[in-house]
């Protein structure tokens, strides 16, 4: 029952919580101790937030992962996890969380309050009207970071931080739409209602409308944010952030994968090697030159 549980918290989206440490490092604060620890409580409590929304999710959810090729192994909807003893984790996770929070500091606390809110609109209405839910998942990224702001005194964080995150994660939103499409065929919508509002050349326009202005934003970032050197090496780091770009395209229209973006995140060597270079290289420009 708790392998049940933990499986059902998702612990390997949680990778998409790093978010809240953007403020941290790009902020150059990385080093002030305070700062880190503060930073990565956030992280923490965010973990456990996001995992009471997959957990009420997979409840809403459980009729239609049954009839999924995949999802139908999920706790909740093969029966391995009752819905009863699910809804009494996410009480007990939100009623440590919130107040967590609030003492961490009140600001993330309202963050952490609206990011969850959104989610459950999207849980139970929202992921059904398309476009509308992938900028649902976006403003989740964006909050992340909002989240990390909060929790710090932002001295040199760049606003264009928030317009990168929100194309990147529209990218990968749209990508994920679109592997689903694949995957399912013309059974899509029979599976995730909201897949009637795309198709494929329409997904493939997005993506590549949204990766192309991810790709420019990005660009514009490293050389014109204020916060950044003045002999522009942050733009040393802008192939990192082209392959990347280009390698989950690859993956996702080449080899039909990306349904689940954190597993391509957690098993892609290419992709795995070209973040840890981009974060080496992010290092370097930010601490030691």
């Amino acid at each position: 029952m708790i392998r049940a549980l933990i499986q059902t918290m998702r612990p390997r989206q949680w990778t998409k919580n790093v978010f809240v440490l953007a403020a941290l490092v790009f902020d150059r604060q990385l080093t002030n101790m305070p700062s880190l620890y503060r930073s990565l409580a956030g992280f923490f409590l965010f973990c456990l937030l996001s995992s009471t929304v997959y957990i009420l999710n997979d409840i809403v959810d459980a009729e239609a992962d049954r009839q999924h090729p995949v999802k139908k192994n999920r706790p909740i909807a093969s029966g391995k996890l009752p819905i009863h003893l699910a809804i009494g984790a996410v009480v007990v996770i939100l009623l440590i969380t919130f107040p967590l929070a609030y003492v961490l500091s009140p600001g993330f606390a309202i963050i952490a309050l609206v990011y969850f809110l959104i989610n459950l609109a999207y849980s139970t209405w929202l992921k059904h009207v398309p476009l509308v839910d992938v900028l649902i998942i976006a403003a989740g990224f964006v909050l992340r970071v909002a989240a990390g702001v909060s929790l710090i005194q932002v001295q040199r964080f760049s606003p264009w931080l928030y317009v990168v995150t929100t194309l990147f994660a529209l990218y990968i939103g749209f990508g994920k739409r679109r592997a689903e499409m694949t995957l399912l065929l013309e059974k899509a919508e029979f599976h995730r209602r909201v897949l009637d509002g795309y198709n494929i050349p329409l997904l493939d326009q997005l993506i590549t409308v949204v990766s192309s202005t991810t790709i420019v934003a990005y660009s514009l970032y490293t050389f014109s944010a204020p916060n950044l050197p003045e002999n522009h090496t942050m733009m040393l780091t802008i192939p990192f952030v082209l392959y990347g770009i280009f390698r989950y395209l690859s993956l996702i229209q080449v080899n039909g994968e990306g349904g689940a973006p954190e597993e391509l995140l957690l098993s892609d060597r290419p992709l795995q090697i070209a973040i840890l270079l981009w974060g080496i290289s992010i290092l370097i420009i930010f601490y030691i030159f």
